[in-house]
């Protein structure tokens, strides 16, 4: 039974699928075509983190983690540089410590 994926995978799994007894075939992504798959990965990894169950939820992170990991290191961008900026905005915004939901808002 032939599948589709055309996705990013992390780098073992062609060896892994291959090691199952299955064929496959893969590409080499430029450097402007990774970046938007890692994109589009980050959007199914962090919709698997808002679907995981409590028992998974470490795993669907990691998961996470890891594509946010690869981002940073194709646009260079140091985790010093991210931690400045998240204590900007919770210094700015807040942070999410008090559990706040927006029902509406209204202009007067």
């Amino acid at each position: 039974m032939h599948q589709e994926y055309n996705k990013l995978v992390r780098d073992r799994i062609p060896e892994l699928i291959q090691k199952s007894g299955f064929q496959y075939n893969i590409t080499t992504l430029s450097e402007i075509e990774y970046r938007q798959a890692l994109r589009d990965k980050l959007i199914e990894e962090a919709q698997e983190v808002a679907q995981a169950s409590p028992g998974e939820l470490v795993r669907e992170l990691a998961d996470l983690l890891e594509v946010i990991a690869a981002l940073m290191e194709t646009y260079g961008i140091e985790d010093e540089r991210i931690l400045l900026e998240r204590d900007h905005k919770r210094a700015e915004k807040g942070g999410f410590e008090h559990k706040i939901k927006l029902l509406w808002t209204e202009c007067t």
